[in-house]
């Protein structure tokens, strides 16, 4: 990647970095790494998981601060709908990212520059170099800069969902494939018994959860999955 695309990324991003081969690594999918032999660390995983905590680390400070009123269980829904892979896609697509990724050749024709997970990861890999780059001021107005309009646009069409209807939501994005929730385990006397929830996808679980109702517990089972998925 020259010099003239990495300076026109950073316009669509709105930062300039100081150290460029950040930028450079967080546009580096591993695919690309493994096709030119580069070591295993020089892709933009490391990136994506500094970034990632980085993310919720801000949007929840954020909420935290100027949602004063709102409980921790509205707060934890609100963020997962924030920072959900799909959303970051979204975001991703604002900047063109997908058009800037250095990919290998079969993910190129299998479409990776338009896929969410690909997208997302992306996404929260230049926040992770922004982080190396600048510090953690910088970081903070970097994310606030487009962040603030996505939270209060979302806070203000969340109409308070329930977790099984908008775990659904978020699935229904990605998969045609319905999620089932079963009772696994029931725990406790007659007269307090505790019901043990998991929620599925496709085969694997996506949550767990408890409560003492079977409605409470599959209601706990798809915010475990939210928290999850959201990390």
């Amino acid at each position: 990647m020259n010099a003239l695309q990495l300076e026109k990324l950073e316009e669509k991003i709105g930062y300039v970095f100081t150290d460029k081969d950040l930028l450079t690594l967080a546009l580096t999918h591993s695919s690309y790494a493994n096709e030119i032999k580069k070591r295993s660390h020089a892709n933009n995983e490391r990136l994506e998981f500094l970034g990632d905590a980085v993310l919720d680390m801000i949007v929840s400070e954020y909420m935290f601060v100027h949602f004063p009123e709102m409980p921790e269980g509205e707060l934890t829904k609100l963020r997962a709908a924030i920072v959900c892979e799909s959303s970051l896609a979204v975001l991703a697509r604002k900047f063109d990212l997908g058009h800037f990724l250095r990919l290998g050749k079969g993910e190129e024709t299998t479409g990776g520059r338009g896929r969410d997970s690909i997208l997302a990861d992306a996404f929260e890999a230049v926040i992770g170099a922004v982080c190396l780059d600048g510090g953690m001021e910088a970081v903070r107005v970097y994310i606030l800069g487009f962040m603030v309009k996505q939270i209060e646009h979302t806070k203000s069409t969340f109409k308070n969902l329930d977790c099984k209807t908008h775990l659904q939501e978020v699935i229904q994005k990605i998969s045609k494939v319905p999620l089932q929730y079963k009772i696994v385990d029931e725990q406790g006397p007659d007269h307090n018994k505790m019901f043990v929830s998991v929620v599925e996808h496709d085969g694997k679980v996506l949550g767990r959860g408890t409560g003492k109702s079977k409605k409470e517990a599959e209601q706990s089972a798809a915010n475990n999955a939210l928290e999850q998925m959201n990390g």
